[in-house]
């Protein structure tokens, strides 16, 4: 884990601007500046980027959030690598802390693996480029292929020469470790000595979602039988064949954008339809589809189309991911290129523009495809037949997500007019499967008992909380009191004392405060103010809380900015918001102080009803007058008609 002291020292060294304008090209636009959002189309510029408030706000989509938010959203980062590439970007150190040795072990052999990976795929594409085996033969096979200079630099590929050792001779004159080059499976033993595992293949790097080399792909150029066109990576720490998808690195922002990601089987296929313009397409290797793969595929987008061969193995190889995609609520289509044709020839033989029209007139769904292949499959045979209707049936019963709902609805109806069944029939037999699968589910996980209602209590006829006054209504309110401190908390109030000291010496009640979030940054707040901390609206957004971090966001958004040019062209004196902060700060507090004396108002009538002398009376009816009067004072301030 990356420890605290340094986690703050990238978040103090964070400027926003600079972050964002890494991948957006913003323009200043009075305080703020602007650009066309990253995360949708658009040609009017609504993504703005607040450098006082350090965070991002497209007004066309409504994505927001800091400048880690802005990686993990923009990139598909996590956490932890956004903050990696902040400390990179930044010179920090990273300080670890404390760790298991087990788990200290696995990221040192990680580290020394991707050195060797990085240092390997120099190597082979200075030989792809400056050797004359490597024109010869390797980059001849590329240039075969159609594949362009940039594009082979882009996609980093290379070549080993057919020298037993040339490669591991190298690696281990630049003092990396035998071990490791086995690990990697860029070396293997032969008699006892180390030699290349790679020899005479052209060489596919495999990166990784932030452009890392985990792994090699290498393709054998001579034609023969006894060994196997490609050679992987064996699996280790760094590469795990089920969690990937070659081309995500190149491919992420084009699918994020479009929507929408092609799935094909090859390297060659991918690098083909990037070099063409179609940069939203990934590979699966060859392999059906995993969960894995489908949940990264999820990051960018819910919709996929499988582009694959035409023949029987193309259709099956298609059709063995079908179930688990739809469980994990991906929308499927699929396109069959024509026989003896593949991704890669199909779009060298039509062209870019043609291979897209091809791909968008030919998609077809996923689950009526497969129907239609296996009704033709099943003929006349009935018995076929039902077994069909099952597997269809179960096959709709994994389209579980609630919002999928009419979709699922809508499968029944299609699917029972292609069967020629009754479709209630199908109905509940789609409904059976359901049944069973959340059995499934219910005998292997361990069930909370549901919380038990306090005896006497009948919430569906319980009287509303008087207490709760107008935050029920409009919880926006209490985020206000976040607000204020955040953007007002280090200004002064009176010349002796800060906005923050006014706002804790304040007789408010965070009892009566209903969102959480709101009460544990009062409290944070209130904790670092005592201790002579000077906390600011970047404490917050960059919490390690993501709720609290969320919501200090949220309250800090700026859907207009007062022009300057106001005052100059109409020569009005408007007041901005760094002028009425005090009001501002008065008017949220008298918000909270009302709600203190609707409790109170509370309070003192349960005790007034429960008064048996007249003395009694008379001083809770005193007591509810003073405090009518403290109410109508504070709503005339706010402007609040009180209805009874």
């Amino acid at each position: 884990m990356i420890s605290q002291q340094t986690i703050q020292q990238i978040i103090s060294r964070i400027d926003i601007v600079e972050i964002v304008g890494s991948f957006v090209k913003l323009k200043k636009r009075g305080a703020n500046y602007l650009g066309l959002c990253p995360f949708h189309h658009e040609k009017t510029p609504s993504f703005t980027v607040s450098p006082s408030k350090e965070i991002y706000k497209c007004f066309g989509c409504g994505k927001s959030g800091n400048a880690i938010g802005f990686l993990m959203d923009h990139e598909k980062y996590s956490y932890v690598e956004s903050l990696l590439w902040l400390a990179r970007k930044y010179n920090v150190e990273v300080e670890q802390t404390v760790s298991s040795p087990e788990i200290k072990q696995q990221q040192q052999i990680a580290d020394s693996l991707y050195i060797v990976n990085n240092f390997a795929q120099k190597y082979f594409s200075q030989i792809l480029e400056n050797s004359e085996e490597g024109r010869s033969v390797g980059l001849s096979y590329f240039r075969e292929r159609g594949f362009q200079d940039d594009t082979i630099s882009r996609f980093q590929l290379g070549y080993c020469p057919e020298g037993w050792d040339g490669f591991t001779k190298a690696a281990l004159d630049a003092g990396h470790k035998l071990e490791f080059l086995l690990k990697t499976g860029l070396s293997v033993m032969r008699n006892e000595m180390p030699v290349d595992n790679y020899r005479g293949r052209v060489i596919f790097p495999v990166h990784n979602h932030t452009g890392k080399i985990i792994g090699f792909g290498a393709r054998i150029l001579k034609t023969t039988d006894k060994t196997p066109k490609y050679i992987n990576t064996p699996e280790n720490e760094l590469y795990t064949k089920s969690k990937i998808l070659y081309g995500t690195f190149y491919a992420r922002h084009a699918i994020d954008r479009l929507d929408e990601c092609l799935l094909v089987e090859g390297y060659t296929d991918v690098i083909s339809l990037h070099q063409a313009g179609i940069e939203n397409t990934v590979a699966s290797g060859g392999t059906s589809l995993t969960v894995d793969q489908l949940r990264l595929i999820k990051k960018f987008t819910g919709n996929l189309t499988i582009l694959y061969d035409g023949d029987d193995a193309g259709v099956k190889a298609a059709l063995r991911g079908l179930d688990l995609a739809l469980e994990e609520g991906l929308n499927v289509r699929l396109a069959l290129i024509p026989d003896n044709e593949d991704p890669d020839s199909y779009v060298r033989k039509l062209g870019p523009a043609a291979f897209l029209d091809f791909i968008h007139r030919n998609k077809k769904d996923f689950i009526l495809f497969k129907l239609q292949v296996s009704l033709k499959e099943s003929g006349n045979d009935i018995h076929k037949k039902s077994l069909l209707v099952n597997e269809i049936a179960e096959t709709i019963a994994r389209i579980n997500k609630a919002e999928d709902f009419t979709r699922q609805q809508d499968y029944i109806k299609q699917c029972s007019q292609l069967l020629n069944i009754d479709e209630q029939g199908m109905t509940n037999l789609v409904n059976k499967y359901i049944r069973e699968k959340l059995q499934k589910e219910e005998r292997f996980s361990i069930r909370e008992p549901a919380p038990r209602e306090e005896e006497g209590t009948d919430t569906e006829n319980s009287p509303l909380d008087e207490n709760a006054f107008l935050f029920n209504t409009d919880l926006k309110q209490e985020e206000g009191l976040v607000r204020v401190l955040l953007e007002h908390g280090h200004k002064d109030w009176d010349g002796e004392k800060k906005v923050a000291q006014y706002i804790f010496d304040s007789p408010i009640d965070l009892e009566l405060l209903h969102n959480e979030t709101v009460i544990r940054i009062i409290t944070c707040y209130r904790e670092l103010f005592l201790q002579g901390e000077n906390p600011d609206s970047r404490t917050f957004v960059y919490h390690a809380d993501q709720a609290i971090s969320q919501l200090s966001i949220q309250v800090l958004e700026f859907p207009f900015e007062l022009s300057t040019n106001w005052k100059k062209k109409y020569e009005l004196d408007v007041p901005d918001k760094e002028e009425l902060y005090r009001e501002d700060v008065q008017s949220v507090l008298n918000f909270l102080m009302l709600a203190k004396i609707k409790k109170l108002i509370a309070e003192n009538q349960q005790e007034w009803d429960q008064a048996g002398t007249p003395e009694d009376q008379l001083s809770f009816i005193q007591i509810h007058s003073k405090l009518k009067d403290m109410e109508r004072k504070l709503t005339s301030q706010l402007g609040t008609v009180i209805l009874k």
